[in-house]
């Protein structure tokens, strides 16, 4: 199966039953269904591929950071955790880096609509929603180019997304 997004394509082989082997981002990655799912057994990691699988959009780091609240050290980890279990995709653009959910297997877009679906009974994924939707407006042609706002106490301030 391809799949054409973007300056790469997504290809989507079952290696065994065990393992799903595809290439994302350039790179071919193969993984098992035990990665994909402990990739999301972390709060902060659901709240990312929540708010990606709500929104349809991509994302930088500091669109991110500026979302969740999060020191961008904590949220970088998370989203290289994401990215080795294959479920984001990152798209580079000079020194921003565009985080989306990887398209294409059936099996994720399904796994994408069930946590986009999960509850929010302390409103977390809300405020993060509202939150991250303000920072989009802060975009220029569409692209981020602001960089970290994080919040006081919050003391990383390392680069743009």
């Amino acid at each position: 199966m391809l799949e054409s997004r973007g300056e790469y394509t997504l290809r989507f082989t079952f290696v065994s039953p065990n393992y799903l082997q595809y290439y994302a981002t350039m790179q071919l990655i193969q993984v098992s269904p035990e990665e994909v799912f402990q990739s999301l057994s972390d709060p902060i990691r659901l709240r990312v591929v929540r708010l990606l699988a709500s929104t349809g959009e991509e994302a930088c780091l500091c669109e991110l950071v500026d979302s969740f609240l999060e020191p961008s050290y904590k949220v970088s980890r998370h989203l290289k955790v994401l990215r080795q279990s294959g479920v984001v995709s990152v798209e580079k653009e000079g020194r921003w880096v565009y985080h989306s959910l990887v398209a294409g297997p059936d099996h994720l877009a399904a796994l994408f609509k069930v946590v986009e679906g999960l509850p929010d009974p302390n409103g977390i994924f809300e405020k993060d929603l509202e939150r991250f939707l303000q920072r989009l407006g802060q975009r220029e042609d569409g692209r981020c180019r602001v960089g970290l706002r994080e919040p006081a106490g919050i003391q990383d301030r390392a680069g743009g997304g």
